[in-house]
């Protein structure tokens, strides 16, 4: 395994580890402080967005071990329609290379693939993870608990509301694009009506012949 493929693997042990704590039971308070440790402290934000900039890597040697599975996938059939000589080839020395080829290409393709998926399964899991703290707290202040609250909730409640306020945000701007684009048809059939007003008017105003 490659330095780089090799990275990748400790990036999915890593992986393995921060869900297998996340997902293990603490008290509400400690794990209050926990995520209200994770999402202000600037050292794990960095650590973040230098993990981003990876993952993007990360794709590219997914898409590059595809690429790879299936050019030795095409290079295996091609072989096997052969004539019969180049199948007794294909059976010693030269078939055993393309399938250790197609078995390296594979693992590299599972491996790159499972390091994206699981990132994303983090990322939701972080997500739900504060909502839910939110909402336990919500009740908790409900019930007339009042341990409850204070700093670490605003910047909680701040860390799990930013891709929300992000999408909120996003969907105002359309709804005032179409606001905008309702302002100017309105304008355009009030002009359209004015027209036809002028026009209709003079007839309206010449006196009818009498018999």
């Amino acid at each position: 395994m490659t330095l780089y493929y090799s990275l990748v693997f400790l990036l999915l042990v890593s992986e393995m580890v921060i869900f297998m704590s996340l997902i293990v039971p603490l008290p509400f308070t400690w794990r209050r402080k926990l995520f209200t440790f994770i999402s202000e402290n600037p050292l794990i934000a960095k650590l973040q967005y230098g993990l981003k900039i990876t993952f993007i890597f990360i794709l590219i040697l997914f898409i590059d071990s595809v690429n790879r599975v299936y050019r030795v996938q095409i290079e295996l059939s091609a072989a096997q329609k052969n004539s019969q000589a180049n199948a007794a080839v294909l059976g010693g020395h030269e078939r055993m290379e393309v399938q250790a080829r197609k078995f390296y290409s594979q693992r590299n393709m599972y491996l790159c693939g499972f390091t994206l998926f699981l990132s994303l399964i983090l990322n939701r899991t972080y997500v739900m993870i504060l909502d839910t703290l939110r909402l336990e707290e919500e009740l908790k202040r409900l019930n007339g608990d009042k341990s409850v609250g204070g700093k670490d909730s605003a910047k909680l409640a701040a860390a799990g509301n930013a891709g929300e306020i992000a999408s909120l945000r996003k969907e105002l701007d359309e709804k005032n694009r179409d606001i905008e684009n309702l302002k100017k048809q309105a304008e355009g059939l009030t002009r359209e009506y004015h027209r036809l007003g002028d026009e209709k008017s003079p007839a309206d105003s010449t006196p009818k012949k009498s018999r």
